[in-house]
This record gives C-alpha cells, sequence and structure tokens, in this order.
C-alpha cells in the first residue's frame, strides 16, 4: 500500500534546513517550536529515518536529510503551484488575442507562457487571422489586443518593431528566374498590393500562379518551387529561404508590427502587453493598474 508525506510536515523540515533551527522556523511559519518539533518527528517516523544532526548546538541535516530536502523542495513547489492555479480568483474570464499567422513565431509562445504564469486563472484565445480582418474586429471591440503587420501604425497603435520585407522561394529554387514571376499570395494578404506595385513599377512581368485563401497552400506552392512570395525578416515559412536576387527583383518597403489594446486600463490587458513588449524589446511603458 502506497505511503504519503505530510505537506505540513515537509514544510516544516525545508523550513528548518533553511533557518538553521527550530526557534527561527517556527517563527517564519507562525507556528510553535513543540508544533514544529511534533511534525519532524512525525517525518521521522514516517520515513524511519533519522533527518537532523542534533548533535551540535545548531542543526544540521543527516546524509538522509540533505537528501529529502531535494525532494521537499520540489514537491512543496508542485502543491504550492496547483494550489494557486486552481484557486486563485484575482483575475477570470478570457482574453481575445489576434495574431497574423505569419508572426506567430517566434514570440507569441513565449508571449502566452509568461501570461499564463502571471494570471493562471485568465483564458487566452488566440485568434489567427489576417491583419484587415483583425483591424475590423478590433474596431468592433471584438478582440482585446491584436498584433498586426502594417506599412504605417493606426491611431491607438504602437510600433513594436520595424523589419524588412524579403523575397521568399523554395530551397535551392529557382522560380524566382522566371518569366513571367509565378507569384503566390491569399488574396487577404497584406503585403499583396504592395508588392504586385512594386513589380509593375519595375516592369517586370508577373502571374499569379496561386490565389489562395489559405496561407498553408501558399506556403506549399511556394516550398515545392511553384511561385514566389514575400515573408518579414525571422517569420520565413518551413522550407523556404531569402532569394539572394542582387536587385533582379524590386527593394519592398520595410513593415511594421504593431500593438493595439482595446482596453490599455484593464490590469489582465495591460500585463499583456507589457509582456508583448518585453518580448520585442521595447522600453516599458505599462499604465498604471488598478489593484485587484
Amino acid at each position: 500500500m502506497a505511503r504519503n508525506l505530510d505537506m505540513t510536515a515537509l514544510r516544516s523540515f525545508v523550513a528548518v534546513a533553511d533557518m538553521g533551527g527550530v526557534t527561527r522556523a517556527a517563527g517564519m511559519l507562525h507556528l510553535t517550536q513543540s508544533a514544529v518539533s511534533m511534525q519532524l518527528k512525525r517525518l521521522e517516523d514516517a520515513l524511519d529515518l533519522a533527518l537532523l544532526d542534533r548533535s551540535a548546538r545548531t542543526i544540521g541535516l543527516t546524509p538522509a536529510g540533505e537528501q529529502l530536502l531535494g525532494f521537499a523542495r520540489k514537491m512543496l513547489e508542485i502543491n504550492d503551484e496547483a494550489l494557486s492555479r486552481l484557486t486563485a480568483t484575482e483575475f477570470e474570464g478570457e482574453l481575445k488575442f489576434g495574431v497574423p499567422h505569419d508572426i506567430i513565431y517566434p514570440a507569441v509562445p513565449a508571449v502566452l507562457k509568461q501570461f499564463a504564469a502571471a494570471f493562471p486563472r485568465m483564458q487566452v484565445r488566440l485568434i489567427s487571422a489576417p491583419t484587415r480582418r483583425l483591424l475590423g474586429m478590433f474596431g468592433r471591440g471584438e478582440v482585446d489586443l491584436i498584433l498586426t503587420t502594417e506599412e504605417t501604425c493606426g491611431p491607438g497603435g504602437q510600433v513594436l518593431v520595424e523589419l524588412p520585407l524579403l523575397w521568399i522561394g523554395a530551397v535551392g529554387g529557382q522560380a524566382w528566374r522566371r518569366q513571367p514571376l509565378p507569384v503566390a499570395f491569399c488574396g487577404n494578404c497584406i503585403f499583396r498590393s504592395g508588392v504586385l506595385q512594386a513589380l509593375n513599377t519595375d516592369g517586370i512581368k508577373w502571374h499569379m500562379a496561386v490565389d489562395s485563401e489559405a496561407d498553408n497552400a501558399v506556403e506549399a506552392a511556394v516550398s515545392a518551387d511553384l511561385a514566389v512570395h514575400v515573408a518579414l525578416k525571422g517569420s520565413l515559412p518551413p522550407q523556404t529561404e531569402v532569394i539572394e536576387h542582387a536587385g533582379l527583383l524590386p527593394a519592398l518597403k520595410p513593415q511594421n508590427i504593431n500593438l493595439y489594446v482595446l482596453k490599455p486600463e484593464d490590469r489582465p490587458s495591460a500585463a499583456m502587453a507589457e509582456i508583448i513588449r518585453r518580448c520585442y524589446a521595447l522600453p516599458p511603458i505599462m499604465p498604471q493598474l488598478a489593484t485587484a
């Protein structure tokens, strides 16, 4: 039959080890010395081991106690985290966070992980949609925060970073050398009109090899060397690379990654916005937050 260790006794044991004695540990735990001593004895009896070396003026750990200390710290950490996540009620609810699919990596996973640790009772609904659709949703109050890719920045937004827009193709591909140039875009891609205008301005003939509503269809065609596409630096799809065209393709205007926050005074929204800024290495500008 499985036996269980007493978490209260483990907490007292760790406190005694950290504080170097029962008296200080009792004060830290707001318990009497006799209560702490009783818990330690109960723990030693349960394990049938001596955990504390009481032969000197200051209490030390026996070899068995040193071994248990590492396990005890881990067990208490898991216990406290579970209680925090399951019983914390400071902030509950759902935060809707919209991001275009091509900039989810590398920053967004880190944002979600840090926010979940800070607000364990909050649920984040990640909405992946093109910039134009996200801006429409934001304008109607349907999302709490959005990231966008834009040449400029709209009212109420903040530029997080400006990145080069690059021509991309299949690894080792030759599609960019073909004439007319085969290009692949989604109908709602924010970069589409500007790129096609740049081609027309430079007198480069092109044809739409893939015109899809699905981003993965465009990425598949590009990785198969059927067409070329564009991407922000650092956000290349799998099995693609930047085309080293030596000026044979037009230069493209850099693009911003912008942040929009619907209710900056809302503490969870403000906290997520600040995490996003940190992930993009911006200086903190978080407004004063209301206490829970």
